[in-house]
């Protein structure tokens, strides 16, 4: 092997010593943690657990650890939120959670056990979840401007599933009710996935649900996709009109869902999480999977999901007041 002179000019170094300290730069210091449990106040199935295990999977292998996945529903998300805030602050427990329990739940019960600005830290948006009205088949309507005929000929009659009171299902439905002035039957259930359930057998006859919680049942003709409740139409379901198209102009009912930390995380672990998330989100595959489901991927920093939460929080204090409702 030649050896280089101790006199040798200093550009000839350039090729050795270079590449080490490039090497070291693209070295991310390593997680403190073997593994991380993503708390999921949802039930299995749904939107929030969908992006939960699809994310959450590639994180684990970003990082170098194992991704746990725990859902524990109830009481509109707040029995799964307490359990996170109870976890030290360290990385090793996060939230995945949505509009309905960090932002709809402060204004839905006065004595909420936990305080999203304060309590949680943002971390990472993963998306906008697409909503869907899907109807059980037996129910004879093909859009929207139906659904509104079928419910003003028959006041009450018409039952809907939510995922709980204050949900964001619910919260759809009362929006919806309260732009075409039609009376429908409330029956919260526990989570999203019991109220698809639902009405898939016809104890319910619609809903308004996430895409990615109702596609494959769509696809196999269990449900009628009735419209897209967005600006737009769904990649995933682009035959079905939004509902400004099939008769309720200016109704929409997007939710976001996203990750969050309990307050006190080290700032260099959030930073480090939203940094792979967000490569994660922008990779094309995972675009284009996301688009698939119905969600609307939003990279971005921590602080821009924080400002985002607590807009939202404003926004729907007002909805929920409007509407009249309160947490059970």
């Amino acid at each position: 092997m030649k050896r280089i002179p101790a006199f040798a000019p200093a550009f000839l170094l350039l090729p050795i010593l270079l590449p080490a300290a490039g090497a070291a730069r693209a070295q991310p210091a390593e997680y403190p943690l073997k593994s991380i449990l993503f708390m999921v106040p949802q039930a299995a199935g749904g939107s929030t657990d969908t992006l939960a295990r699809l994310i959450g999977q590639r994180l684990g292998d970003a990082l170098g650890v194992t991704i746990l996945i725990e859902n524990r529903p109830g009481a509109n998300g707040i029995i799964g939120t307490e359990a996170a805030l109870k976890a030290a602050p360290n990385g090793g427990t996060l939230v995945v959670s949505g509009t309905g329990i960090m932002a709809i739940n402060p204004s839905l019960y006065p004595k909420l056990s936990y305080d999203p600005v304060r309590n949680f830290a943002p971390v990472a948006n993963f998306g906008y979840s697409t909503s869907v009205l899907v109807a059980h088949p037996s129910l004879p309507v093909k859009t929207i401007a139906d659904v509104i005929a079928l419910a003003k000929k028959k006041p009450g009659a018409i039952k809907y599933a939510s995922a709980g009171v204050g949900s964001s299902p619910h919260l759809s439905a009362a929006l919806f009710q309260h732009m075409s002035g039609v009376d429908v039957l409330h029956v919260p259930y526990k989570g999203s996935t019991p109220g698809v359930s639902a009405t898939l057998t016809g104890e319910t006859e619609i809903m308004f649900t996430g895409v990615a919680s109702a596609l494959s049942f769509i696809k196999a003709g269990r449900l009628r996709a009735i419209s897209i409740n967005g600006p737009r139409r769904s990649p995933a379901l682009p035959n079905t009109p939004t509902a400004g198209e099939s008769g309720l102009p200016g109704f929409e009912a997007d939710f976001w869902i996203g990750l969050f930390a309990p307050a006190g995380t080290p700032r260099a672990l959030i930073t480090r999480l939203n940094t792979e998330v967000n490569r994660i989100l922008t990779a094309d595959a995972m675009k284009e999977r996301l688009t698939e489901l119905g969600v609307d991927p939003v990279p971005g920093t921590p602080e821009q999901f924080g400002e985002l939460l607590v807009r939202d929080i404003e926004r729907w204090a007002k909805a929920v007041k409007a509407a009249g409702l309160k947490g059970e």
